[in-house]
């Protein structure tokens, strides 16, 4: 923004500014950091000298406003004669934002203007903006070079007395217009001037350029028309709304994206059925863990590629949701035969090695799908219920499609419900150790133990773990779990006999999280911590 910007939180504490800020006031950028008091900031613009009063005097006339949490605008004239209009708006969490302008040269410009008449050509010539001004016959009677340099036409192309009709006749017959029709466009800006309103419009030149086009009904009749080459301003927006509907490292449709295409989809479709694709890939995490997230970043723009590819229709849509998140809509198919066509292309496709730089990369495909109308009626329920053939299809195997059924909500809620127990049975002390003695075949003697995770729930009983580690894995709570164990063994461990080993499971996952050297340290000091002095033996390792 052209605009210098502050946000200040309910401590009165800096949260962020912009450039045009720092430079507006000629702060130190290093000194002029986030947490900064708003008072310091005032102390600091006094010690520049910047400011044309004490930091109290200043934080004097802000403090009402900033008290007052209502939205104001004041102004602040600087040392150097600046003069900064503040426009102050509270934050409903508390503290305000501040929008500062310099106004310097337009009031010092105002007042010359009422001074000197003279000044107003001058004024015309340094616009940035073409101007044309119609009295109330609707002749021209100003016209300043600007908007013969913006056009590249002559002066006399556009001589004083021209009325708007002949002027954009004049540009259609120079070849400056794409055709537009001069009749309707006299109209609405005569019925526009008459109800004493502004009108605007873009125009799209032959060259390719775009002009903003602005008429403003003037109190004594006529009007200015101001001329804008915005072309650049137009592709900037162009390209923003590119981005906000776009997955930047794909280019693909994102979610918000593809959400529009396929509720544009089921109202075309009326009876056709439509399929609603969920993809996830395998051994993606494989890849990014070996080869680094360059290579992974280069592995999901070939499979963006390879997904369009498989596609047969220019109504059929592939979005990126994040990470290795994919989905599809299928358009104007006949029944599941056809999605299943796809599904099973996708996965040859998608399973082809992937060449980079000598180096060779796998991965999968899996893919749950649901098919409009009979697995939903509106967007929402068909991406849940693709979601679910997923998820079904990732615990099967992995490489796999699956079409919705009904019964796989019912075990999604029974995964959702365990995870939620799983959550609250550490805090509860819901979990136990099991040891399972281990024998030496020679001489028949128990030579250690392993020890073996259960979970006593009060609802469910005894949960072996081969029913809720892999949603301890999933979750990240395994980690947790996993810490518990190692102390919990080391403990028991401790009573032992010295010759007694003692066996304790590990996830992967806890060896990936960073601090399983620190788990193990910190498992073995556990017994000998509990034991005051150091008395009894120390743990086994």
């Amino acid at each position: 923004m052209s605009h210098g910007l502050c946000m200040f939180d309910a401590d009165e504490r800096m949260i962020i500014c912009n450039r045009n800020y720092i430079d507006l006031f000629r702060l130190d950028a290093k000194v002029t950091k986030p947490g900064i008091r708003f008072f310091d900031i005032l102390q600091h613009s006094v010690e520049i000298g910047i400011a044309s009063q004490t930091a109290e005097q200043l934080y004097a006339v802000r403090k009402p406003y900033i008290d007052g949490a209502k939205p104001s605008t004041y102004e602040e004239t600087l040392a150097d004669g600046r003069i900064i209009v503040i426009s102050h708006r509270p934050l409903a969490s508390g503290g305000w934002v501040s929008i500062y302008e310099d106004v310097t040269v337009q009031r010092r410009s105002e007042e010359e203007l009422k001074e000197q008449h003279r000044r107003f050509d001058a004024a015309l010539a340094n616009m940035s903006q073409g101007l044309l001004m119609y009295d109330a016959d609707g002749k021209m009677i100003v016209r300043n070079q600007r908007f013969l340099e913006l056009y590249n036409v002559a002066a006399t192309d556009f001589p004083f007395g021209t009325t708007h009709r002949d002027a954009l006749k004049r540009l259609l017959e120079l070849g400056i217009y794409t055709k537009i029709d001069v009749d309707s466009e006299v109209t609405r800006t005569e019925a526009c001037l008459r109800a004493g309103k502004m009108q605007s419009a873009y125009r799209y030149l032959a060259d390719g350029r775009t002009f903003l086009v602005v008429r403003q009904p003037m109190s004594g009749g006529g009007w200015v028309v101001t001329f804008d080459d915005v072309t650049e301003r137009r592709r900037a927006e162009e390209r923003m709304t590119h981005l906000a509907h776009h997955d930047t490292l794909t280019n693909l449709p994102n979610r918000s994206m593809f959400r529009e295409r396929l509720d544009q989809a089921l109202s075309e479709a009326k009876a056709a059925p439509v399929a609603i694709f969920s993809l996830d890939l395998d051994r993606f995490k494989a890849v990014n863990d070996t080869f680094g997230h360059p290579a992974g970043d280069w592995l999901l723009k070939r499979v963006a590629e390879r997904l369009q590819r498989c596609l047969r229709s220019d109504k059929d849509v592939v979005a990126r949701f994040g990470g290795d998140e994919f989905a599809i809509i299928q358009s104007n198919i006949r029944n599941a035969v056809d999605a299943e066509k796809l599904a099973k292309r996708i996965i040859e496709v998608i399973g082809k090695p992937y060449r980079d730089k000598g180096r060779e990369m796998h991965v999968g495909v899996s893919l749950g799908i649901a098919l409009y109308p009979s697995d939903g009626q509106d967007a929402d329920t068909l991406l849940t219920n693709a979601d679910m053939a997923l998820y079904r299809g990732k615990s099967e195997g992995r490489n796999i499609y699956r079409f919705f059924e009904p019964g796989m909500d019912a075990m999604v809620r029974e995964r959702l419900a365990l995870e939620a127990d799983l959550e609250a049975a550490l805090p509860r002390r819901e979990f136990e150790l099991d040891f399972q003695p281990i024998l030496d075949i020679a001489s028949g003697e128990i030579v250690g133990a392993e020890a073996l995770m259960r979970w006593r729930s009060p609802s469910r009983g005894l949960v072996p773990p081969q029913d809720f580690i892999a949603a301890a894995e999933e979750t990240g709570l395994i980690v947790q779990l996993g810490d518990w164990a190692l102390r919990k063994a080391c403990g028991v461990a401790a009573g032992w006999p010295q010759d007694v080993r003692m066996a304790v499971n590990v996830s992967a996952a806890q060896i990936k999280s960073g601090g399983f050297a620190r788990s193990v340290i910190a498992a073995l000091a556990f017994p000998a911590c509990q034991q005051a002095g150091w008395n009894s033996k120390s743990p086994k390792r």
